[in-house]
């Protein structure tokens, strides 16, 4: 299965945009409508986007997204380390949950990639926001002021990612 997402290097947020075992030229400008969407949606909208030179990305998929008003990777070369962001979650979702499953389908592939997407945005913490996860604020730090024993384990995917929280009152 080919599975296209988009990472905000800043935010660190994961866009999961769809999922084929065909990426025809078709399938590919259809995805670049959605997530232009998505985009519109944002509160902080990107300004560019960088991408790799797989041969699936055709004009059409740059001219939606320029369209939209985001600039395209004219010089890949200068953005190569913007692709170490991508590699970074691609291993995380490999090594945390896809390593542990037999993937049964698209279907099935769909339900792993969304619970750990969950999972990545609200608990996983991330060493380059300082171990926050992407969730993290002010108000929830503050409630780290209860005693250990008040301690509860939320776990998805059968238990296989699991967080630990403390009770709120």
């Amino acid at each position: 299965m080919f599975v296209l997402f988009f990472i905000h290097p800043g935010s660190r947020r994961v866009h999961l945009v769809g999922m084929t075992a065909n990426p025809d030229r078709t399938w590919m400008v259809q995805q670049a409508r959605n997530m232009a969407m998505i985009f519109d949606q944002e509160s902080v909208k990107p300004k560019y986007l960088l991408r790799d030179r797989d041969s699936k990305f055709v004009k059409q998929f740059d001219a939606i997204l320029v369209s939209g008003g985001y600039r395209g990777n004219a010089d890949w070369r200068a953005s190569t380390n913007q692709n170490a962001f991508a590699e970074r979650f691609v291993q995380s979702v490999r090594r945390e949950c896809l390593d542990h499953f037999v993937v049964f389908g698209e279907t099935h592939l769909r339900h792993l990639l969304s619970e750990y997407l969950v999972y990545y945005h609200q608990f996983r913490p991330h060493q380059g926001l300082d171990n926050r996860p992407l969730g993290w604020t002010e108000s929830a730090a503050a409630e780290t002021d209860r005693p250990l024993s008040e301690v509860v384990c939320h776990e998805r995917l059968g238990g296989l990612l699991r967080h630990y929280q403390r009770c709120v009152a």
